[in-house]
């Protein structure tokens, strides 16, 4: 049999794989000699253990009470047979008993063994409850270990100890991995097993999308852009709502990223699933029409008891808005939260509706096409030079060129670039490039792209304009026709 110096090393050995310190190794091999004892004595066994470090020897003496008649033979010993060893010995004395673990038989060695084991693995399993129940809705990544009928088991790069899953309803069913391939998923809960915690992993929920714009966007993973609503329909169109808590700061903008940069590197992990990101907005009637991009809506009338939208858009944004197989109009529903009811402007005429509330009046045009020129990041020197010029809302500068404004009295070259900036960064120009960076991101139509641009409302902050949410980050249409 094996040396207790060799023992101790090869318990080290173990502890080392498992990240444990000296102290807490020590005290396993203390637990794994008292069930050794156990197995030997019985379970009431009490004893004193020492390890020396140096030398790995032990030090083990079973502690033994000495009374008139016995009845726990594993901690009492009778006084006569006390007075064998030492005729000294009185009934209440303790009697230490010397262990040599060379004399320990085989069951108390597999004791040993399997105490230390159990310790082990309750310790892991603790470790990976404590790790990962505040994980849940972060991004993990790791590496397909196999696949088991339908679900695939994911050695995490965190703790490789730790049983991950992600079960076939909470994969995309546009992907398919091997094993070997590295993986990323959301932590969608940690469920308690017979066997310990397992860890269930998602590419399918929205939380995964949310997840992987955290990663993408340092705004999101500062907490200065919020998600507010998120809906999905995994494999075809994710529709997102943003916030920003700083007003200099463009939600959107921030998720679309340099040249739409950051919203393709989510599209790509999604394997080019459609993203539309919206500005939130807290009225419903608002929110609702900005959820509906990218079609513009002609009207839209709430009922707040029912929590129900009815939306009205022109024929030529009919389809737009339904999108395929209704997604759009679904998705926009699921992010507001409220039922949304959408007619075309001859349906609704049809109905015997009052045309009237087609004209768009003048609130409605601030919100869907239009914002004064209080709203852009302009001085009030420079604001009220063009309101002298009878320039008041953005609509009415958007097409003056440098030499109009050369012509405008109090205007200086400084403040006339400065517009022209403030101009082509809230404005898409049809034709151009891939302004959100790949597939998924813009329409091939370009008459749906047209209809794109011209889709998203102002609301009172100006750099939440833009048809850049129409054009960059709706992630148009593409064939939704």
């Amino acid at each position: 049999m094996a040396n207790a110096e060799q023992i101790v090393t090869a318990f080290r050995e173990v502890a080392a794989t498992k990240n444990l310190s000296d102290e807490e190794m020590t005290d396993l091999v203390k637990e794994g000699i008292l069930a050794g004892l156990a197995r030997i004595y019985g379970t009431t066994v009490q004893a004193e253990i020492e390890i020396d470090d140096m030398t790995g020897e032990f030090d083990i003496v079973v502690l033994r009470r000495v009374v008139a008649e016995v009845e726990d033979p594993a901690s009492e010993i009778l006084l006569e047979e006390a007075r064998w060893d030492d005729e000294t010995f009185e009934v209440g004395d303790v009697m230490e008993v010397p262990v040599d673990f060379r004399d320990f038989g085989r069951n108390a060695v597999m004791a040993v063994k399997q105490r230390i084991v159990q310790i082990v693995r309750d310790n892991e399993r603790d470790r990976i409850r404590d790790e990962f129940s505040d994980e849940v809705t972060e991004l993990l990544s790791g590496e397909v270990q196999q696949t088991e009928r339908g679900k695939l088991v994911v050695m995490l790069n965190r703790s490789r100890d730790a049983e991950a899953i992600i079960p076939w309803k909470e994969q995309n069913p546009r992907e398919r991995f091997r094993q070997g391939d590295p993986i990323r998923a959301v932590l969608k809960k940690v469920e308690e097993t017979p066997k310990g915690p397992r860890l269930i992993l998602s590419r399918a929920d929205a939380l995964f999308v949310a997840a992987l714009f955290k990663l993408e966007v340092p705004e999101i993973f500062q907490g200065i852009v919020e998600i507010r609503e998120i809906s999905r329909e995994v494999g075809g169109r994710t529709k997102i709502a943003v916030y920003s808590r700083d007003e200099s700061i463009d939600p959107v903008g921030a998720c679309v990223g340099l040249k739409g940069s950051r919203v393709q590197a989510v599209v790509s992990e999604l394997g080019g699933e459609r993203i539309d990101i919206v500005p939130w907005h807290p009225d419903t009637d608002v929110f609702a029409r900005r959820a509906l991009a990218p079609a513009r809506v002609s009207k839209v009338i709430s009922d707040t008891e029912r929590q129900v939208i009815t939306a009205i858009v022109d024929e030529d944004q009919l389809s737009l808005a339904i999108g395929r197989n209704g997604q759009n109009v679904r998705l926009a529903s699921q992010l507001i939260g409220w039922q949304i009811d959408l007619y075309g402007s001859r349906e609704w005429v049809e109905k015997g509706a009052d045309i009237s509330v087609l004209r768009v009046g003048t609130e409605d045009q601030y919100e869907t096409s239009d914002f004064p020129l209080s709203e852009l990041d302009l001085q009030r020197s420079t604001l009220g030079a063009l309101s002298a010029a009878g320039y008041e809302t953005f609509l009415q500068i958007i097409d003056l060129e440098r030499r109009d404004f050369l012509g405008i009295e109090g205007l200086g070259e400084q403040d006339i670039d400065h517009i022209l900036k403030l101009i082509e960064a809230l404005t898409v120009v049809e034709g151009e490039g891939n302004h959100g960076g790949g597939e998924g991101t813009q329409s091939e139509d370009s008459e749906e792209g047209t209809q794109s641009e011209d889709s998203e409302e102002v609301q009172g902050n100006a750099n939440a304009v833009v048809d850049e949410v129409g054009e960059q980050a709706s992630g148009s249409e593409e064939s939704d026709d």
